[in-house]
């Protein structure tokens, strides 16, 4: 972690609704598990678990100029997650700082939904 994160983009709840509203073409990633994901996740978001994120990023973000805005459960697995993607040739990655908690504190809209 203390290694990758010097290398990820870290952006706020703030800039990531911002990217989103401009950029019609952007992702939002939810990198974490399969149960945190059926039990409830950011509107608009996409699920690609950190665990299958090298297998299935490229099937689902086929482009890697598109921007890429990654969150987990507290803003750590999702540093990890957009290293892997950079590594992968990802080139607008970036993190959510506190993840889904800071989604959740900011009354960013939810929806529950199947894996």
């Amino acid at each position: 972690m203390d290694e990758a994160r010097p290398r990820v983009s870290e952006i706020s709840h703030e800039e990531a609704k911002a990217r989103l509203a401009s950029n019609p073409k952007a992702f939002l990633v939810d990198v974490r598990e399969d149960s945190e994901w059926t039990i409830q996740h950011a509107l608009g978001a996409m699920h690609l678990g950190k665990g299958v994120l090298e297998r299935d990023i490229e099937k689902l973000i086929p482009d890697k100029e598109a921007e890429v805005v990654m969150y987990c459960g507290g803003g750590f697995r999702s540093v990890l997650a957009a290293d892997v993607a950079q590594r992968m040739g990802y080139k607008k990655v970036s993190s959510l700082v506190g993840g889904f908690k800071a989604l959740v504190q900011a009354g960013w809209g939810m929806e529950a939904g199947k894996p």
